[in-house]
Order: C-alpha cells, then sequence, then structure tokens
C-alpha cells in the first residue's frame, strides 16, 4: 500500500491519506466582514471531493485586527462560524477532514490583497493600527504597536474563542499559526522579540509564554479537536529562529497539548533569503520528528506524487500538505493515487469515478 494513501491519526481524529491541503489565503471575503462565502464553499470543497485527507481552510483571524487584508477571513463572531459551518460540513461530506487555522497577522495586518495594492492600508481608506511585540514594522509596512502586557495577555482566550466557535461549526482540526512573520511568531523570534516582561525571553533565552498559553487555551477550548501547531522553523536570517530553538517551539507545544506539527519556514524578515526548490523545507520536519519522535507534515513544493511518497518512505515526515499543486488541478490526490498505483483499499476514488476508472 502507498503510504501517501494510508490512513494516518491526528490526536483522535483518523485521516483518510497523507495528501493534505495548505492554508491558502484568497482574500475574497467582499463584504469586508471576515464572513466566508460562496467562493469559500467551492475552492475548499474542490479538494475533498478530489481525494485530500485534510482540508485546512486559509488562516481565520480571530480579532478583526488580526487580518492581514480587510477582505480576509474571520472566526471573530457567530455569523462566521455559522459560515464555517456550512463549509466544514461539506468538506466532510466529501470524505476529508475540515481543518481551521486560526490567526492574528499582528505587524504583517491591515495591508492591500495582492491584485489591489501593496503595502499597508490608510487608516483613513479602511485599515488600522496594526500591533506586534514590538513597534518595529515589517519592513516598508506601517509601524505597529507594541502591545501592552495586559493586551498580550487576553490573546490566548482570542484563540480560545476563535476554537469553541470552529468546535461548534464542526471542524475536527484546529491549527494554531504561529509562522510565517504573524503575530505569535513575532513573540517567538529573537529578532522582533525584545521585550523585558514576562512576555519576553526567559532564563533559557526563549520566548514561548505566548504560545504556550495560547496551545493550552486551544486545547481547553477544543478538547476533542486535533490541535495542530504551525511553526516557521527558520527566519532565513541570522540571529534568527533556527532548527535548534524550533525544538523547543515544539516541545513547549507539546507540553501544553498540541498533537502535530506543520513545518515551514520564513516571513517574518524582508532581508530573508530562501532557496527554493522542490522539498526545500522538508529537512526542518525531519529534523524536528528526529529529535523529538512527535508527528509532522512536510511543505514546500512538494509537487510530484513520487516526492511525496519517498518523504514519506525515507521517515522524513508523517504527511504533507500541498498547495499550488492543488490549485492546479483540485483532483491533485485522484491523479496521485493513480500514478501511485494504490491498493483498492486505500481508494479516494468517488464511487462515480471508480467505476469509470473500471470501463
Amino acid at each position: 500500500m502507498s503510504l501517501l494513501f494510508s490512513p494516518v491519526t491526528v490526536g483522535a481524529v483518523e485521516v483518510r491519506n497523507r495528501a493534505w491541503v495548505s492554508p491558502m489565503c484568497q482574500y475574497s471575503c467582499e463584504q469586508l466582514d471576515g464572513v466566508p462565502g460562496q467562493w469559500h464553499l467551492e475552492h475548499l470543497a474542490s479538494f475533498a471531493r478530489g481525494g485530500a485527507g485534510l482540508v485546512m481552510t486559509e488562516a481565520a483571524a480571530v480579532v478583526p485586527e488580526g487580518r492581514i487584508s480587510p477582505q480576509d477571513a474571520g472566526i471573530w463572531d457567530d455569523e462566521q462560524g455559522e459560515a464555517w459551518a456550512v463549509i466544514a460540513e461539506r468538506i466532510r461530506a466529501h470524505g476529508a477532514v475540515p481543518a481551521i487555522q486560526l490567526a492574528h497577522a499582528g505587524r504583517k495586518a491591515s495591508t492591500y490583497r495582492p491584485w489591489s495594492g501593496r503595502g499597508s492600508v490608510p487608516q483613513g481608506e479602511g485599515g488600522w493600527q496594526t500591533v506586534s511585540a514590538g513597534a518595529d514594522a515589517f519592513g516598508r509596512f506601517a509601524p505597529p504597536r507594541a502591545l501592552g502586557a495586559d493586551e498580550v495577555a487576553q490573546l490566548p482566550e482570542r484563540f480560545a474563542e476563535g476554537a469553541r466557535r470552529a468546535a461548534a461549526a464542526g471542524f475536527d482540526a484546529i491549527e494554531v499559526h504561529a509562522a510565517h512573520g504573524y503575530l505569535l511568531h513575532q513573540f517567538l523570534s529573537p529578532l522582533t522579540n525584545h521585550r523585558d516582561d514576562e512576555w519576553g525571553p526567559d532564563a533559557d533565552g526563549l520566548r514561548v509564554e505566548l504560545l504556550r498559553r495560547v496551545v493550552a487555551a486551544v486545547r481547553e477550548a477544543a478538547p476533542d479537536a486535533a490541535l495542530m501547531v504551525r511553526l516557521s522553523a527558520s527566519d532565513w536570517v541570522e540571529g534568527g529562529i533556527d532548527t535548534r530553538l524550533t525544538i523547543e517551539h515544539v516541545r513547549a507545544a507539546a507540553d501544553a497539548g498540541a498533537d502535530w506539527f506543520d513545518l515551514s519556514s520564513g516571513g517574518l524578515d524582508p532581508r530573508q533569503e530562501i532557496p527554493l526548490g522542490p522539498g526545500y523545507q522538508v529537512h526542518f520536519a525531519r529534523d524536528v520528528r528526529a529529535a523529538t519522535s512527535l508527528p509532522v507534515n512536510a511543505v514546500g513544493l512538494i509537487d510530484e506524487p513520487s516526492h511525496a511518497e519517498q518523504l514519506l518512505a525515507e521517515g522524513d515526515a508523517d504527511a504533507v500538505m500541498l498547495a499550488r499543486a492543488w490549485l492546479r488541478n483540485p483532483h491533485w490526490a485522484l491523479a496521485a493515487e493513480a500514478a501511485l498505483d494504490g491498493e483498492p483499499e486505500a481508494s479516494v476514488w468517488p464511487p462515480q469515478y471508480t467505476r469509470a476508472r473500471q470501463a
């Protein structure tokens, strides 16, 4: 049996295969209210229908000011939760596990969506004051306001509220977004967190208190959900997060209740220099898995079924997440299974397609 099309358990949730859909922001909530609509439903359901094991939504902001753009989706109110419930139900109906990513963009919030402009949206045009661990801007973005200690202390409950709505909406898996230069990453990295209060570095030089409390709060709010954490395993800038620090971040999150780790990289500092290529981030997953024995998935230009199968066979990761490959072919898993000639009992082909396949 193909490893890619063998089932895997995340926490207490069984997933039919290990070909998963990465969160991909769509910047398509046209009413600017964070409510996902028909586009999100069709976009996400297509991957489930195409055979994905787990389908994760785009980043859903836990507070309005946590959106990357004004058109981003949210999970901070009940109307959003009700809209997400329709999407989660459709994903499940096609046999995939519905998953949602909880996020706060921090100093990288209030930006134009990619096809509308570049940089920060001015407050007079629908933008807002961004916040972060400190007051340093991301590149040419508008400078953020440093959060007060009491404001930071409220963030775990904001994530917990999002988790409760997500669980009520029917999401079986919840991911805490602590990567790609967004708020939790801004607190984790030595490049952006120079605070001298309880939210800064501890005696060991780690900056994990906010991550630990957020994960614990989400775990308590959604005890039955599979709890994942996305981390940037490298800032690709000297003095930033590296694999050694990532292993400590993983251990802290696991102690707080996380079941699974989604290893990506970058996004924090415009000076980053990333050597792109097929599987360029796989070694992060491999190193964390070897050091901790915790389950991880790999991401980063994993497009070919044979490549995905190989890294699973070699023990580099326990699952793979793809993004562009799904956009090019929403039925990527069906094509991949055919290419790998998976055993019939591992099949993700719908009955209608299976009959045609056997004809």
